[in-house]
């Protein structure tokens, strides 16, 4: 179950704009996603990763999730998360809402997750989403 698998099970539910947020230095999926022909791009605090992000060819942003620039997300129909710190799964969700886009999460396997989102597996990954 590669974490690649992530991104189709997002083609087969998204049509449209997508964001990853919290990217960190993981690339996989939002490659993956850009390598299907999704419009896809990505989101961090860390203006590193996000350098390195556009290095590899990915729109990307700098942005704090506690406190978003709606902006950003212009246009977006979805957002989600891999394996997210616990102190922004919440500001995620919030952010989802705000929005009115639905959000899908790959967490840690450990970590607790929202009562309001739904568990879904998905070829061994376990997502959690609130569509």
């Amino acid at each position: 179950m590669p974490i690649e698998d992530f991104a189709y099970y997002l083609k087969e539910r998204s049509g449209g704009r997508i964001a990853e947020i919290g990217v960190g230095f993981n690339f996989k999926v939002a490659l993956k996603l850009k390598e299907l022909g999704l419009d896809v791009f990505v989101v961090d605090w860390n203006k590193k990763a996000i350098v390195k992000a556009r290095e590899l060819g990915l729109e990307a942003y700098v942005d704090d999730v506690f406190k978003p620039n709606l902006r950003v997300y212009r246009g977006v129909k979805a957002i989600y998360a891999i394996r997210p710190t616990p102190e922004i799964i919440k500001p995620i969700l919030t952010l989802s809402k705000k929005l009115g886009v639905p959000l899908y999460i790959l967490p840690f396997s450990l970590d607790e997750m929202p009562r309001e989102l739904r568990l879904e597996n998905y070829k061994g990954l376990a997502i959690y989403k609130n569509e």
